[in-house]
C-alpha cells in the first residue's frame, strides 16, 4: 500500500461550503474510491493560504488512474468546480507532494 499526499486550492469565502459537501458526501463517491484501492483518505485545510492538503492510501495506482474516466467522479468534480481551482475538465488542480517524514 502507498501512501500519497497532494495540495489543492479552495477559493475564497467558501471555507464553509466546503465543509458542508465533505460532510454529505455521495455514498456512491464514497462506494467508488473503495472500490478503487482508496482508503484512509484525510483532506485538511490551511485556512490562511486556502490551501488543500489530501493524504490517502492507494493498493494500486493504476485503478486510481481510472476515476476520471468514470461518470460519478466527473460529476463530483463538476459539483466542486465552483468553489475551488480546477483545470479545464473541472478536475481539481492537484500538486503532487513529496513525503519527507512518515511515523506510523
Amino acid at each position: 500500500m502507498k501512501r500519497l499526499g497532494f495540495k489543492m486550492k479552495l477559493l475564497p469565502g467558501f471555507e464553509q461550503e466546503y465543509q458542508k459537501r465533505h460532510d454529505e458526501i455521495w455514498p456512491e463517491l464514497s462506494n467508488l474510491l473503495g472500490e478503487h484501492g482508496i482508503s484512509d483518505y484525510s483532506i485538511f485545510l490551511d485556512s490562511e493560504t486556502l490551501d488543500l492538503i489530501g493524504i490517502l492510501k492507494i493498493e494500486d495506482e493504476q485503478k486510481m488512474d481510472e476515476l476520471p474516466k468514470t461518470v460519478i467522479m466527473q460529476k463530483w468534480w463538476a459539483y466542486m468546480a465552483d468553489i475551488m481551482e480546477t483545470n479545464d475538465d473541472n478536475s481539481p488542480v492537484s500538486i503532487p507532494l513529496n513525503e519527507v517524514f512518515y511515523m506510523p
